[in-house]
């Protein structure tokens, strides 16, 4: 019995060895892999730009809240040029200078006229517009000089060139220069008889005021005033000292408007119905 079971286990062991293992099932292959999706283009970069939204029709909000006008426009056609992305922060206008150099935006588009003054503590490009600064007054009052509207009361933009010249022509004869934070202010006091008049940008007095019911019993008076001393020599673009690389992309920038026909339908936009370039000299 024990030769027999013995005998069955050999044979057994004999048996297992001579099995032959089953090769294991191929993988399934892998599907062809899809094309890869393109990359997202990258997003442009942002270019902070400071406006004082008062200022029509250089500077102001539409009907919906959101900034416009003609320094609006420039700017993202600059924008556009140096493939960058304009994003608006609003300023007060005599705090526009200090939040530039604080870097709270990178440059400043807003009418900024570019004088001795401010180029002490900025740096500007070249000038994308420039036009004279008017005195106006009620309808029927004489003027012909600083002394002749001894104590009427002016009011000017706190901080602006058209402040400079009054507190250094307007106010020495007698003229009473009351400062505001905003044109549009000035503009309000006017209308409620606590000024008799303004002292501001010819483009920006027109459109903002004198072409509007409230303005009617206002007009120009006195020639263009445009002594660089006071006004400088034209709106630029400020931005930090040390951007040489900004500068001079901006300044490729408003030479191609100026070439490629965007600046004039730009111009013709706002002030075609004044028959000017503003532009200027």
């Amino acid at each position: 019995m024990k030769k027999l079971l013995l005998a069955l286990a050999v044979t057994s062991i004999l048996a297992a060895c001579g099995k032959k293992e089953e090769a294991a099932p191929a993988a399934p292959a892998a599907p062809a892999s899809a094309p890869a999706a393109a990359a997202p283009a990258p997003e442009a970069a942002v270019l902070k730009v400071a406006i004082d939204p008062t200022y029509e029709p250089f500077t102001f909000k539409s009907a919906d809240g959101k900034p416009t006008g003609f320094d609006v426009d420039v700017a993202n056609a600059l924008c556009e040029q140096i493939k960058r992305k304009c994003e608006f922060v609003e300023q007060v206008w005599d705090s526009m200078i200090p939040g530039l150099n604080a870097k709270k935006y990178d440059v400043i588009i807003s009418s900024m006229s570019i004088t001795d003054d401010r180029l002490k503590e900025v740096d500007f490009t070249d000038k994308y517009y420039n036009t004279p600064s008017r005195l106006v007054l009620k309808k029927g009052v004489k003027f012909t000089d600083a002394a002749s509207i001894k104590g009427k009361k002016i009011g000017v933009l706190k901080g602006s060139t058209q402040e400079k010249y009054a507190l250094g022509d307007l106010k020495p004869a007698g003229v009473i220069v009351n400062s505001y934070e905003a044109q549009d202010q000035v503009y309000l006091d006017i209308k409620s008889g606590r000024l008799d008049g303004t002292v501001a940008d010819y483009m920006e007095v027109t459109g903002g005021f004198l072409s509007k019911p409230e303005g009617a019993k206002y007009e120009l008076v006195g020639p263009d005033l445009k002594d660089p001393k006071y006004y400088g020599y034209g709106a630029g673009i400020a931005l930090r000292k040390g951007e040489d690389k900004l500068k001079a992309e901006l300044n490729d920038a408003i030479k191609a408007i100026r070439t490629n026909g965007t600046y004039k339908t730009l111009n013709d936009k706002y002030f075609a119905k004044y028959n000017i370039d503003v532009y200027g000299e």
